[in-house]
């Protein structure tokens, strides 16, 4: 019986630590962001600012909605091909991915909680993430220049 008991408790044990590892993953939001004010075309953009290896990575997961006009700036140290997906992403977004000179490179649609690769025609340094259609809607197009930038 005590043989029995050590098996069901292991079983046990083993079903927490999994249970604890999807909520600690689950629970991964970005908060406290430092914030800026960009602009395109007419249209000003509140945006978070993620330019750590960790804000970057979890970006806009597990949040489930998105102020009309907000974002998420991702800033890079370095121009690079980087490439986005959308794990834990529980909203659809777009993607401008934006060169050092605040023009906009290309932009993409991106479905919620997907693995889809989403990357840059050129390498870039910055990326902003807005909701589904953010850009279309507003007719803002690769070659528009994103203004408030930071420069490092």
């Amino acid at each position: 019986m005590s043989i029995l008991n050590i098996k069901t408790i292991a079983r046990l044990l083993a079903g927490l630590t999994f249970c604890l590892t999807s909520l600690t993953t689950l629970a991964q939001v970005n908060t406290g962001l430092p914030t800026i004010e960009l602009k395109t075309g007419i249209y000003r953009i509140q945006a978070e600012v993620a330019d750590t290896p960790q804000s970057r990575e979890v970006g806009l997961m597990n949040r489930t909605t998105l102020a009309p006009n907000s974002g998420m700036l991702f800033v890079f140290e370095q121009k690079a091909g980087n490439c986005f997906w959308m794990k834990n992403t529980k909203i659809p977004l777009s993607i401008a991915f934006i060169a050092d000179d605040g023009k906009i490179v290309n932009i993409d649609e991106m479905q919620a909680d997907t693995t889809t690769n989403h990357c840059p025609v050129a390498p870039i340094r910055y990326a902003l993430e807005m909701n589904k259609q953010w850009f279309s809607e507003r007719v803002i197009v690769p070659g528009m220049v994103v203004s408030g930038l930071p420069r490092n």
